[in-house]
Order: structure tokens, then sequence, then C-alpha cells
């Protein structure tokens, strides 16, 4: 779908129909790896559960890992038998992998077998039995630190940060007016407070027997939910030029942040956002004028609502950035893809890092149907004539780049080049045409008629012109 880091991922496709001689020369990385027939089962476990957690994987059971010579497994039957309990008995929760055997001839030049195990990504996280999680990182697998694991979960949609408790946040802190709207929206009759506490579990009771508000009631409801998520923002900042830059050369000519709640944002960013986009209109081939954007409507709205529905609340040392260049749009919102996303699937999968927050949207229609979003994106751009957009993760922020509609922007200076001629020609053709059948008819036409006809065609053509000089794109072409 998207164009994102071809050269990587096409780096981490891995076949899983290769021959022993490919599993050989195949190098280690992301998606593949080479083990051992003497490898411990709890040393194996963790390549599994590492793989399991990223991307998922190939492990070559049978080939040393330092030499790459085929050991195979035949002579082993019983250290086989281990290996192949390994993801039930020494993974937790277990893995599903798929294993079969390629012939081989092993280093002694016996006829042997290889065993391959098919490790697939999991929507679940993965523990050793010492409860240590890993993911795969490269060729390596690096265990996570605490802060690390529980990102894994919010990713994968174990837990949702949306439903912890914010502390010191009380029912004071929340908007009953705006709940009172939401309530009446889904056709809810009781009060607010007992529509924050019997829905979602927006307001809970903690084991002290004291009421917990959740980080969706907040950033929906709050008064000021930058008291509790000072970041918890958009902010919008348009360059000058195609880069950007800083210290002397600094090129930001607009910067503008929007807070409150995530509706008021979403909102209020999407207003602006209308007001920065550029139009272009121009005389079509019918006679009629047409106006094209810089950007559709669609994909300034849907980009932004992906950014505040679906960013990880949880980082909190940085807001949603919406970067304007004279070429592109940057949105840039903290959290990586979450769950099974990916660049190359993201068209036509559907993940919410935030389903309470996504829920409450939809009821505003601003998120139409789940899953649709992206695809309809890009569908726009490519109507439009423009590149889809692409997607990148950054450390721990997503950065998607939305092309600007360049090449209709093209032909319409193309076209809008050509406008005066064309008027000209077309008028002065008119003109020769009704003087013609002005003489066939008979009339007589004095040097006053003829004068007040071709006064006439000129101020149609003028006219039209001035009306062409008042479009941005022509101003600089007609000066």
């Amino acid at each position: 779908m998207i164009s994102t880091n071809n050269r990587n991922r096409n780096e981490n496709v891995i076949d899983y129909m290769m021959t022993i001689d490919e599993i050989r020369t195949q190098k280690e990385g992301q998606t593949f790896d080479c083990k051992s027939i003497q490898i411990e089962p709890k040393a194996l476990a963790i390549p599994i559960v590492a793989m399991a957690n990223a991307d998922g994987g190939l492990l070559a059971i049978g080939i040393s890992d330092k030499t790459r010579k085929v050991e195979g497994v035949d002579q082993h039957t019983e250290k086989l038998n281990e290996l192949l309990r390994v993801p039930f008995d020494f993974c937790i929760p277990s893995v599903p992998v798929k294993c079969r055997y390629i012939p081989c001839t092993d280093q002694n030049g016996n006829q042997n077998r290889v065993l391959l195990m098919e490790v697939p990504a999991s929507m679940s996280l993965h523990t050793n039995q010492a409860d240590e999680a890993f993911i795969r990182v490269g060729d390596k697998s690096r265990k996570l630190s605490f802060d690390e694991r529980v990102q894994l979960m919010y990713d994968k949609g174990e837990r949702f940060y949306e439903d912890t408790a914010v502390a010191g946040a009380t029912i004071d802190d929340i908007d009953m007016d705006a709940v009172t709207e939401y309530a009446r929206l889904l056709g809810y009759g009781k009060s607010p407070l007992q529509y924050l506490r019997e829905n979602n579990h927006f307001v809970t009771r903690n084991k002290n027997d004291e009421e917990d508000v959740s980080t969706a009631c907040v950033l929906l409801f709050g008064k000021n939910p930058q008291n509790f998520f000072p970041r918890a923002r958009t902010r919008f900042i348009r360059y000058d030029g195609i880069d950007e830059k800083v210290g002397a050369e600094m090129n930001v000519i607009k910067d503008v942040t929007f807070e409150g709640t995530i509706l008021n944002q979403v909102r209020k960013t999407i207003e602006f956002l209308e007001t920065q986009v550029a139009e272009h209109t121009f005389l079509g081939q019918h006679g009629q004028f047409v106006t094209l954007r810089d950007y559709p409507k669609f994909v300034i709205q849907e980009m932004t609502v992906n950014a505040c529905c679906h960013r990880a609340y949880n980082i909190k040392g940085t807001e949603i950035q919406i970067k304007m260049f004279d070429d592109r749009l940057v949105f840039e919102s903290p959290g990586k893809l979450p769950g099974q996303v990916k660049p190359s699937n993201i068209r036509n999968t559907h993940f919410s890092r935030n389903p309470k927050i996504a829920t409450f949207l939809k009821a505003y229609h601003y998120v139409k149907e789940f899953g649709e979003g992206i695809d309809r994106i890009c569908r726009e751009q490519e109507v439009n004539g423009a590149e889809i957009p692409t997607f990148r993760t950054d450390e721990f922020i997503l950065k998607v780049t939305v092309p600007k509609v360049t090449e209709n922007t093209k032909k319409v200076t193309e076209k809008l080049s050509e406008s005066p001629l064309r008027v000209t020609e077309k008028v002065t053709v008119k003109s020769e045409k009704l003087t013609e059948k002005a003489k066939r008819e008979g009339c007589k036409l004095t040097e006053n008629r003829i004068a007040i006809l071709k006064l006439r065609n000129c101020h149609l053509i003028n006219f039209t012109i001035r009306f062409l000089k008042r479009i941005t794109v022509i101003s600089i072409i007609c000066p």
C-alpha cells in the first residue's frame, strides 16, 4: 500500500520455502535466525518470544549460528523433542508455531534434516518462564524494561492506557455539560454522573472505595485536560519552503497550538487547517470554472482525527505536531503503529489504540466507518493526481507525510497560462463569425456598427482576463 521503508521491509521478508543452501546463506535479521541443535530449551525460548512480540519470523534449528555448519537434527532425537516443546512449555502464553523439516546433507556427509520453526507475530505479550519479555530488534533479541513492556501491551491492545485512573482527578474536574451533550446524542436518559459511573469505566471505585476518573474521561470531558496532560494538545507549524530549518535560518512563519478536550482540538484544528489550504480556480473545458485544493477536504479531516484518536497518550513528553511545507503536510503523532498494523497493510487493517475515544468521535461523525479512513485518504489522493501518504516511525513518533496535489497544481498552471490566449482567440473568432453572418443576411454594417462590435469584443476579453488575474496562480503568469 504505502511506499514507506520499502528497502528495509523487503530485507525482512522471509521465504518460508527456502532450500538448505538459501538458509545457509540467509543473513540473520529481524525475522530470521539459525540455532544449533545443542541449544538449551530456555535459551531457545528467547528468540521465539522476541519474534512473537515483534513481526514473527523463522528459526532454522540444526544449523550452527556461529559457524553456519549444518548439524542436522535426526541424530539428536531426545534433544529435538525438548526443543519442540519449548513454544508450549517455556513461553507464556504459548506460541502457536508451525514446524516442518527440510532434507540436507550434514557436515559429516550424512543425509539429515533441519527443523524450520515458523513463529507468528502475536497480538499478545509473550514472556519466558522467568517472566522476562523480549522483542526482536535487527538480529538481536532485546530484553524489555518494565516501561517498554507496558508500552508493548498498550500497542498490542492487551491494556488500554485510556482506562487508567488519572492521579488527582475528581468528578469536579469533569464538565457535566459536555457529558450531558454526549449522553443525549446516544439517547441516554439518566443523569450525566450516572452515565459516567455506568458506562465505559469512565468513573470507577478503587480498593479504597474512592472514585477514580479514567484518562479517557478527562480527555473527552475534562474542564481542562491539560492540567493533567500538559502535552495532550495539537500544534500547527508552517514553514517557508520545503525544509525545516533552525537557529539563525529558522523558517517558521506560523505556529498555533490547540488545547481543550479532544473534540475541541479536532474541531479547531480542522477549522484552522482549512484557512491554510490554498485553492486554485480555472476555466474548465466546458466553460465552467473549476476549483482544486492543495489537499482534499477529507484528507485534512481524517488525518487530524487519526492523530488525535490514535496517539499514545501515555507518551507525555510531546504533542501532536502538524507541519506544513510548500510541498507536503506532515502529521507527527506520539506512538508507533499499534497492534498488527504495518505500513504494508494499513489500508485494510484496523486497530484502535484508544477504542473509547474512537467510539466517542464516531458518535460526532468524525469517524465514519472503522477501518476505512486510510484507504479513502489514499483514494482521495490518487483521484486528485497526488502521491499517497507515506508512514514511518522515528523513535516513538509516527510520521505521516501527505504530498501536496502537485500534479494537479501543475496542470492548473498550464491551463491558466493558456487561458488568456484561448479567450482572445475564441472571442476574435466569434467576432469574425458574427460579421460574416451579418453580411450574409444582408445587414448593413456601417463603420459605427463595426466599431461597436470591436469595442464589445475587446471589453469581453479584458473582463475575462481581469477575472483570471484575480486568481493567485494567474497573477504570476499575467502580471
